[in-house]
């Protein structure tokens, strides 16, 4: 249940967000519901937190948007409402297109370029959040994005005229590519959408299908393997910054051994969700040679637009990516 301001500000205080105190409690708000890999690597780092810190930091957990949405958390953290919490990257593009940068499809393909475009990028990244009061803790990607659809779908041509869930700037304007109606669709309200046929497609990952229950409402998933979105979670500088220096080094630590948990994560669970998609019904389709060149085509575009959009830092950060492939 959603909270007033005032409600959360009793719980908050309550929970120990008390800064400069002799044992800490730091709330942290989770976009996805538990059973999600990304859900199970931000409460595995709780768990290291509070080894790795002898217990003088707890990070209380709170899943499937509990406390915030999605799209709310990031200024929750900024205005002191929660010192953490987790944020799907592409959806702030309209900020700044160093958030959008992951969300690029077809830019990286595969996960070894994804966290070779993550590298190049993250120094500017860095200091895009440090001017906001924020550091990015650890960022994990979503495994790699495909098409839901009612029908087959092996051209751009089979877009034209659909109703085009989109959850970024950027997959908004890949709809309107393929030539179909992208609304921006929250994450948590994609069945809904499906049901009263406000779309009727959507590109994402098998995780986020298996978390809508997609069978319900798709038969077709084609794995095209857009790109890997990331997933970040961040801390306020004020709260980071309240906790004493070894507090810190242990948090660091276990946020280095979340990102690398849950990468592997990612990867392991991307084959299995796939095969869950099939188990559960769904057909799953290779493109073809021909409907890739088509993406392709459209993803070069996109990238194009958001070197561009990024001027001198996003040629910058491009040719750093290029140059460590």
């Amino acid at each position: 249940m959603r909270k007033t301001l005032a409600s959360l500000a009793a719980f908050v205080a309550a929970a120990g967000f008390t800064f400069g105190a002799a044992a800490e409690t730091y709330i942290l708000n989770c976009g996805y519901p538990d059973n999600n890999f990304h859900t199970v690597n931000i409460r595995a780092f709780a768990d290291d937190v509070k080894q790795m810190t002898g217990g003088k930091l707890e990070i209380d957990v709170h899943s499937a948007q509990e406390l915030f949405k999605l799209r709310e958390t990031k200024q929750a953290i900024q205005t002191g409402q929660i010192p953490m919490g987790e944020i799907m990257m592409p959806g702030y593009g309209n900020e700044s297109p160093l958030f959008l940068l992951s969300g690029v499809p077809f830019l990286a393909v595969s996960y070894e370029n994804a966290m070779k475009l993550f590298k190049a990028a993250k120094p500017h990244l860095d200091a895009y959040l440090d001017k906001q009061g924020l550091k990015l803790m650890f960022a994990v990607p979503w495994p790699a994005q495909g098409f839901y659809t009612k029908k087959p779908v092996d051209k751009a041509a089979d877009f034209k005229g659909l109703k085009f869930r989109a959850y970024s700037p950027i997959t908004a304007r890949m709809g309107e590519g393929l030539g179909a109606l992208p609304t921006t669709i929250e994450y948590s309200e994609i069945p809904q959408a499906f049901a009263t046929g406000l779309v009727s497609s959507m590109y994402t990952s098998a995780q986020t299908g298996i978390d809508s229950q997609a069978w319900d409402f798709a038969k077709y998933f084609t794995n095209v393997v857009g790109n890997f979105s990331l997933d970040g979670t961040l801390i306020s500088k004020k709260a980071y910054d309240a906790l004493a220096p070894d507090v810190q080094k242990a948090l660091d630590a276990a946020a280095a051994k979340a990102q690398v948990r849950g990468w592997k994560m990612s990867h392991d669970f991307n084959i299995k969700q796939i095969q869950t998609l099939a188990d559960k019904g769904m057909t799953v389709v290779e493109p073809s040679a021909g409907f890739m060149a088509e993406l392709q085509k459209i993803g070069d575009g996109l990238a194009a637009d958001w070197i561009k959009s990024a001027g001198p830092m996003g040629e910058e950060i491009i040719k750093a990516y290029q140059a460590s492939k």
